[in-house]
């Protein structure tokens, strides 16, 4: 994938005090910014304080950013914020490769930098550098190749679906675990064409189909369903207004895996499934993030 360089960078930064309030606001400002529009970074200074860097391509809106903080982390932090503007570089690469793999059951999700290390009997999902969001190392996204690993031990979906697909870590980790096409969409076009090059890079270019599609309105998903198998990590109100859709595009037994939500927000979202004949199978939250696996009780 080519250097994203850019004239220069804007940086904003500030302290957290603690590693696990800073890891809560890393995934929150990264559920905000998941267009691409941010890398987002913690590392730990002295004392057990840890700074928070925000790295722009653009010079960001400074009262939105603060905006965000404030609501992720309260006013006086968002007081502190310090913004700058530093040299040149491929800022978004440089962010990954600070990464180290993530391991999820049989799924490792790696850099370049790092694609020896993958052990022979782990199937290995390499992400490049890109203005998507995915790179495994979220909550939501292990949550789910966790949920999906367990699915996979006892279960062989015919049809799958990857809604929300970001940069394609959960279509590629089921097509190349399955062997068969998965169907891939996003709203956002940027990456569609992410996930596409990903599964390219991954083997997986003749399996995972990226779309751009707003919801589950568009043809291919009936062309291509009634799905066996959904991933889909959004976010909680996207995933509770598309509870109907997605149990029309459901065949019998049918097994989704829902992430993208605060342990607060999961009994709405599994509320809304029940309604439309789903049961909970499973419960795991993550680093402050909950996933759901649910099956289709029709």
């Amino acid at each position: 994938m080519n250097s994203t360089l850019t004239p220069s960078t804007h940086r904003a930064t500030f302290p957290i005090d603690n590693e696990q309030t800073a890891k809560r606001v890393v995934d929150l400002l990264g559920e905000s910014f998941f267009e691409g529009h941010a890398a987002i970074a913690a590392s730990e200074g002295a004392g057990g304080r840890w700074d928070i860097t925000l790295h722009f391509a653009e010079a960001p809106d400074r009262t939105s950013v603060r905006e965000l903080v404030s609501l992720a982390v309260g006013g006086e932090i968002a007081g502190d914020i310090a913004f700058d503007i530093v040299e040149a570089k491929d800022w978004v690469k440089t962010t990954l490769e600070q990464l180290v793999p993530v391991r999820a059951g049989r799924f490792i999700v790696h850099g370049q930098h790092d694609r020896a290390k993958v052990p022979p009997n782990k199937l290995g999902v390499e992400i490049e550098a890109a203005l998507a969001f995915g790179t495994g190392h979220h909550g939501t996204t292990r949550g789910c190749l966790l949920l999906l690993d367990r699915v996979l031990k006892a279960y062989r979906p015919r049809r799958v679906l990857d809604l929300g697909t970001g940069t394609g870590v959960l279509a590629i980790s089921a097509a190349k675990a399955l062997r068969i096409k998965v169907l891939a969409s996003d709203i956002d076009p940027l990456s569609v064409k992410v996930a596409r090059d990903n599964a390219r890079l991954n083997g997986a270019g003749e399996l995972v189909k990226a779309i751009r599609a707003a919801g589950l309105s568009a043809p291919q998903f009936a062309r291509s369903g009634p799905f066996d198998l959904v991933l889909a990590n959004i976010l909680a109100n996207p995933l509770q207004q598309m509870a109907t859709p997605m149990a029309r595009h459901l065949a019998c037994s049918a097994l989704i895996i829902l992430s993208g939500l605060l342990p607060h927000q999961a009994q709405n979202v599994i509320a809304a499934y029940r309604a439309r004949g789903l049961v909970l199978e499973r419960h795991i939250q993550i680093e402050g993030w909950s996933s759901l696996l649910m099956r289709n009780a029709r």
